[in-house]
């Protein structure tokens, strides 16, 4: 079995009008990010469902949500205009630890509460409290949720812009590749994030932040939690 190169990648990413750089077999910053357009299509294929907001159309992690939660979802989605819905259950999922509890609370005592692990201070600038969002049913927290995201409506392209609009909004449009935080310039914030360093270089990329997630999101996408 032949292996592809660099050069016939970009080749065929040019044919689709993705890559505009030099044929040169090197991959730099262009191919990468037109590497990176083609699976954000082809991944935005996959998990955006066919037909209008629908309490039956399937959802990662769906099945742990009621119809009406999931019909919610798919709204936001649509009137912010993220193509993936199963992007936004999956950070979810992540965020609330599998449970879609609008109560849960931060183990690390931060005060951060509910779907989307909305710290106190956000959810003061959102006109409400943690309270007030932990008394909430899910569905209702699904509001607070849709105006956290407001500001990045059209912004959220893929997973990764996805989460980073809850974590770190700064990597929001960013590379895989680009640096959250590292233990030099950012020691406080990264100590705090640390687990995320997976080859334990000093540094944090976006990446590896997100991988967390795209583990849910596979998860999600199988029984019995898909539905």
């Amino acid at each position: 079995m032949s292996v592809m190169s660099i050069e016939r990648l970009q080749r065929d990413l040019a044919t689709k009008g993705l890559y505009t750089g030099r044929i040169d077999g090197i991959w730099g910053n262009k191919s990468e990010i037109a590497y990176r357009q083609l699976l954000n299509a082809a991944e935005s294929d996959l998990l955006r469902p066919d037909g209008e907001s629908d309490s039956t159309v399937p959802l990662a992690w769906g099945n742990k949500v009621s119809p009406s939660f999931k019909a919610k979802v798919l709204d936001i989605c649509q009137e912010l205009r993220i193509a993936g819905p199963n992007w936004l259950m999956a950070c979810m999922a992540f965020e609330s630890g599998e449970t879609f509890s609008p109560m849960i609370t931060n183990g690390a005592g931060s005060g951060a509460t509910g779907l989307i692990q909305f710290m106190p201070a956000t959810a003061r600038a959102l006109g409400t409290d943690v309270g007030t969002l932990s008394r909430m049913s899910a569905v209702d927290q699904l509001d607070y949720v849709e105006e956290y995201f407001r500001p990045y409506k059209g912004r959220l392209s893929n997973l990764g812009d996805v989460y980073m609009a809850i974590l770190w909004p700064a990597g929001i449009g960013k590379l895989d590749s680009w640096i959250l935080w590292d233990k030099e310039s950012k020691p406080t914030t990264y100590r705090q994030n640390a687990g995320l360093d997976v080859d334990d270089d000093g540094k944090i990329i976006r990446a590896e932040a997100v991988a967390k997630i795209r583990e849910k999101l596979n998860k999600g996408l199988k029984s019995p939690y898909f539905g």
